[in-house]
């Protein structure tokens, strides 16, 4: 790593340091201040203390490690899912215009949306929880992948046509890398929207994941629990992001 880049990525630690330390300050100033309703948002004290407590007994760590669990199952299937799709429909042009309207039918329905009929179609177990978080993350990546498959240069796919290209050879050593960073804005953006879905997916009959501990939080007025879930979805949703941009800058080095 050059200097240039070191001094760069402090320059963003500080910057987060900064952003940070003015939200905690402001937080502090509004309770000392009186100016914060212990119910609609209670004090950093609170929070904390309520997340000692959580962690202490277990239960944040168990809802976590359940709503973990089904988003990487609902995610896992809708990135393969959506990359294969993907691929064929990108290369053929009948096949994106057939599914066109479809996708672009489906595409807008949220997932929550659809909860009458994964009861309907799954009953209130776990696949019901996944498959609506599939369909949360399964459109981005599709359609991003897409999206890159189509902004393959013309005329590297003129030479590979020229010289005759086993289709799979064709696909792995042309198309994939070319759509690569594409893809991967579909996996980022895909995962973000199946954490997105899970507080959904979780209100089908569940009794269990961080969905379920912040709707049952928010029926007691548990506004403290209530930001506690939400800080770790977004840590963990950050960590898994983090993790994939980490992947992509060591797959797709030709465009950093």
């Amino acid at each position: 790593m050059t200097g240039k880049n070191i001094v760069k990525r402090f320059g963003y630690i500080f910057e987060y340091i900064v952003l940070v330390s003015a939200v905690i300050i402001f937080w502090l100033i509004m309770d000392k201040t009186d100016n914060l309703n212990p119910v609609v948002m209670p004090s950093l004290k609170k929070i904390f203390s309520t997340c000692k407590g959580l962690l202490k007994n277990g239960s944040l760590v168990k809802h976590t490690g359940i709503s973990l669990a089904r988003v990487l199952e609902g995610y896992a299937v809708s990135a393969v899912l959506g990359i294969l799709l993907g691929i064929f429909i990108g290369l053929s042009k009948h096949l994106d215009r057939i599914t066109k309207l479809v996708i672009q039918i489906i595409k807008p329905i949220p997932p929550i949306a659809w909860i009458p009929l994964v009861i309907l179609w799954f009953g209130i177990g776990e696949s019901g929880k996944v498959f609506l978080i599939f369909l949360g993350g399964f459109f981005t990546i599709l359609i991003n992948v897409i999206d890159g498959i189509k902004q393959t240069d013309p005329n590297l796919l003129e030479v590979s046509k020229i010289y005759e290209t086993p289709l799979w050879k064709h696909i792995i050593k042309l198309v994939i890398p070319s759509a690569a960073p594409n893809i991967f804005t579909g996996l980022r953006t895909g995962l973000t929207s199946c954490w997105m879905c899970v507080v959904a997916a979780e209100l089908v009959s569940s009794t269990t994941g961080l969905g379920y501990m912040i709707m049952d939080a928010r029926q007691y007025g548990q506004t403290d629990v209530v930001i506690v879930g939400m800080i770790t979805i977004g840590l963990v949703g950050k960590v898994m992001d983090s993790l994939l941009h980490f992947i992509e800058k060591k797959v797709v080095v030709w465009s950093n």
